[in-house]
C-alpha cells in the first residue's frame, strides 16, 4: 500500500473513495433530509445555523473518517435541515491546512457533500481587506482567486470517479451565483463588493511586504481557507459561490497589530448583515437537477 498526501491506494483502488462511502453511508442512516444545498461557515460566521429548522446534528467526532476542527470559532458540527424552503447541509466550522491536516483531509468534507448529492456549494470565510476602501465587516463576493498556499489538493494520483485529472479554472466560482448573491444584495440594502480573494496558508498574519505583493497581484482580500475546497468542488462538478467577511484590514494598511480575537469579534457583529444576505440568497437560487 503506498500513502501519498494523506491517501491511500491499494491494487489501483482508492482507500479515500472507500472512506467517502462510509462516510455517507452513516450521515445516510441520521436523517432523511437529501440537501442539493451543502454550506461552510467560517469564522466567527456559525450563528446561521439558527437559521435552520427541522435540525438533524451530527458532532464531526462522531462522523466516521471526519477530522475534527481545531480552530477557534469552528463548533465542529455537520447541522441538516431547512433554510428558505431549501434543504441544506451545513458544516459549522471548517478545517485548516494550518491546523496540520492534509490538503485531502482539509477538502474531504466536500468529497462527502459532493457524494451525497450536493450540487452547489456555498463558501464562507473571514478575511483581511486588501484594497483600502475596505472597512471591518464589509462582505465581498469572491469572483476569482489566488493560491498562494503552495500547494494544490489535487497533487497524488488521481480518482477518476471523482473528476478529470486537469480541470479547468477559468471560472472556479459559478458566474449566475455571483449574480444571484449581487440581487440578494440589493433585496437586503447590502452593500456586496467584489473580489479576488488570495490563500495563505497561515497560521501567522501576513507582513507588510506580504500584504503590499497580494496588492500589486491584484487580490482584494486574504484569507487562510476556501480555495482547496473551490479546487476540489470544481474537481468534482459541484458549483460554487464564496463569501468573504471583511474583519480586518491587512498588516501594514492601518498602523495596528492584527489579532485572531478581532477577526471573531467583527465576524460576529457582521451576523445579522450576514445572515440576512445568505438565506436571500437562498430564497433566489434557482432549483437543483434532482436527476
Amino acid at each position: 500500500m503506498d500513502e501519498m498526501n494523506g491517501i491511500a491506494y491499494q491494487n489501483g483502488g482508492s482507500i479515500l473513495l472507500e472512506k467517502v462511502r462510509e462516510t455517507v453511508q452513516y450521515i445516510e442512516k441520521q436523517t432523511t433530509i437529501r440537501p442539493k444545498i451543502g454550506i461552510v461557515l467560517g469564522s466567527g460566521l456559525g450563528g446561521f445555523v439558527d437559521q435552520i429548522e427541522d435540525q438533524v446534528v451530527i458532532p464531526y467526532e462522531d462522523i466516521p473518517h471526519f477530522p475534527i476542527s481545531t480552530a477557534p470559532g469552528h463548533r465542529g458540527r455537520l447541522v441538516l435541515g431547512r433554510v428558505a424552503d431549501r434543504e441544506v447541509l451545513c458544516m459549522q466550522g471548517r478545517f485548516h491546512y494550518y491546523e496540520g491536516y492534509s490538503m485531502q483531509e482539509v477538502t474531504y468534507p466536500v468529497r462527502v457533500m459532493q457524494r451525497f448529492g450536493v450540487q452547489s456549494l456555498i463558501l464562507t470565510n473571514a478575511a483581511g481587506g486588501l484594497d483600502p476602501q475596505f472597512v471591518p465587516g464589509d462582505l465581498m463576493v469572491i469572483r476569482d482567486h489566488i493560491n498562494f498556499l503552495g500547494t494544490n489538493p489535487l497533487i497524488g494520483p488521481n480518482e477518476a470517479s471523482f473528476g478529470e485529472r486537469f480541470i479547468d479554472m477559468s471560472k472556479p466560482y459559478a458566474l449566475d451565483l455571483i449574480e444571484t448573491a449581487k440581487r440578494a444584495a440589493k433585496e437586503e440594502q447590502v452593500d456586496l463588493k467584489e473580489g479576488v480573494y488570495v490563500s495563505y496558508s497561515g497560521p501567522s498574519f501576513e507582513t507588510a511586504a506580504e500584504i503590499k505583493m497580494f496588492q500589486l497581484l491584484g487580490g482584494s482580500a486574504v484569507g487562510m481557507s476556501t480555495v482547496p475546497e473551490v479546487i476540489v468542488a470544481n474537481h468534482s462538478g459541484v458549483r460554487v459561490l464564496a463569501i468573504s467577511c471583511i474583519t480586518n484590514l491587512g498588516t501594514g494598511i492601518l498602523d495596528q497589530p492584527l489579532s485572531g480575537e478581532e477577526v471573531m469579534v467583527v465576524a460576529a457583529e457582521a451576523g445579522e448583515k450576514f445572515q440576512g444576505l445568505l438565506k436571500c440568497i437562498l430564497q433566489m437560487m434557482p432549483e437543483e437537477n434532482n436527476e
